[in-house]
């Protein structure tokens, strides 16, 4: 079953995106002013008192619609401030575009901030809400929870730890490469496989490059119906479909649960796929943008995603069919392993990316022709997660 979906009844029109990284001279303010300012001037004729309503997202970096409001002086427009673990970004953008769809506002703004390098924030500490304690998995930290896809996946597949091994080497590497191309990226050096195998391990085999950064940054979507979209730009991206599926979070209680799966990006892909008429992803998808949190996170998520075979994904990688000039290009501006991970801002980053490589500005790492283009964003850990899929396209169909 999916839900019915608004495919091609809403457009982006103008987007903005900070550099990722240590910004400690520059407060949460800034950053959404910078993202803010950047989407509006990429959107012809259209300033902050066009825009009729704002969603704004951030994990821990503001509370309530007035950390949007004061930094932009707004004058009483409506803000809404959602959260949703790391699809916090993609939240709001989910839920700007429903808005404009249902007829209730013309003109919004989907805007994620987060400034985690002043917070404490390590990415490996984090605080839960109080629980009844049977939630085994919330006392180890994400790259352990993570780690555990690693085994689990040459166990079922029969995979050698060692081919394994290599082809989580090679998704660290190709989004390394990917992101010394982009000049927003947090880390923007090419990695050696000989390098990123013997840095200090973090969790299991997962070491310092298999695990992505902790980011400061926003971004920003303007977001209008379709119908008016070339009134704002020539080149507008069209919403195919937008889904979000919450898991029953069974986690480490769940018998038959065996973490080489995320069931919550099976659901919300079959979901986004039926509302975009995607019938064959690995056909039809030219480039994707997914959260790669950690190395076999990638990998897992190429066959969640149907872009490849179970069991065949860690071939799939090592032979190169998601680098930049491989059969579908993944995570082409760096990913969260090199482009940095702000969460609130990280779903509309991987949105930013489809909207520069359908305008052809993508620089080096442009993509041949792009029609359409897939976000995902994961929140939460293996057998406990949020997942949101979205597809977008160059033209309205």
């Amino acid at each position: 079953m999916s839900s019915t979906g608004i495919a091609d009844r809403v457009a982006v029109v103008g987007m903005g995106c900070t550099s990722f990284g240590e910004h400690w001279d520059r407060s949460a303010e800034d950053m959404l002013v910078d993202a803010v300012r950047d989407a509006l001037r990429s959107a012809s004729d259209t300033g902050g008192d066009d825009v009729d309503a704002y969603w704004l997202g951030t994990l821990g970096s503001g509370q309530s619609g007035l950390t949007l409001s004061k930094a932009l002086s707004l004058d009483y427009k409506p803000v809404t401030r959602v959260e949703n673990y790391c699809a916090t970004g993609s939240e709001a953008f989910r839920n700007a575009c429903y808005a404009v769809a249902s007829g209730a506002y013309d003109r919004v703004m989907a805007v994620g901030v987060e400034k985690l390098k002043d917070s404490g924030f390590s990415g490996l500490l984090r605080a839960d809400p109080p629980s009844d304690g049977t939630a085994a998995e919330l006392s180890l930290t994400a790259p352990a929870a993570f780690s555990l896809l690693d085994p689990a996946y040459c166990a079922r597949y029969g995979v050698d730890p060692a081919d394994m091994r290599a082809a989580m080497t090679h998704v660290a590497w190709k989004n390394h490469h990917n992101g010394a191309r982009n000049a927003k990226a947090q880390f923007r050096s090419v990695v050696s496989k000989e390098k990123i195998e013997s840095a200090p391990t973090v969790a299991g085999r997962l070491g310092v490059f298999d695990c992505s950064g902790v980011s400061d940054g926003a971004a920003a979507a303007l977001i209008v119906r379709a119908e008016d979209a070339h009134h704002y730009t020539e080149h507008p991206m069209y919403v195919k479909g937008l889904a979000l599926a919450a898991g029953p979070a069974l986690g480490a209680a769940d018998q038959d649960y065996d973490y080489t799966t995320f069931p919550e990006v099976v659901h919300s892909a079959a979901d986004a796929y039926a509302q975009a008429g995607v019938t064959d992803p690995r056909g039809e998808i030219s480039l994707a943008e997914v959260h790669d949190c950690f190395t076999p996170t990638e990998l897992v998520l190429m066959e969640d995603l149907g872009f490849a075979e179970r069991g065949k994904a860690w071939q799939d990688i090592l032979d190169g069919a998601f680098e930049l000039t491989g059969r579908l290009p993944v995570n082409p501006d760096g990913g969260l392993k090199s482009f940095g991970h702000p969460v609130g801002a990280s779903g509309l980053r991987m949105l930013y990316e489809c909207w520069l490589q359908f305008r052809g500005d993508a620089g080096e790492r442009q993509v041949d022709a792009p029609r359409l283009a897939l976000t995902h964003n994961l929140g939460g850990r293996p057998g406990s997660c949020v997942s949101f899929v979205s597809v977008v396209g160059a033209e309205r169909d």
